[in-house]
């Protein structure tokens, strides 16, 4: 069983913030909430490190390349 931290004024402040803000910061952003293999996950952030981009810049410039590639398939 996990032990919960021990209940501090900003601890208290926090999760009432977050029960508060909940609903809006699901509307307004998502999670994929995916597992990757290890050796892949090390690898993808080395290639992103060298590139000195971050893992939404590359889900965006992939879901770009994906979806123009898919269209000029279908045209």
């Amino acid at each position: 069983m996990v032990k919960r931290k021990e209940d501090t004024p900003q601890r208290v402040a926090n999760r009432r913030y977050e029960a508060r803000n909940k609903e809006k910061r699901q509307a307004a952003s998502g999670n994929f909430q995916t597992m990757i293999p290890r050796d892949l996950f090390v690898e993808i952030n080395a290639f992103l490190k060298d590139r000195n981009m971050t893992k939404v810049d590359f889900i965006k410039k992939a879901y770009e390349m994906l979806k123009s590639s898919t269209n000029s398939g279908t045209h």
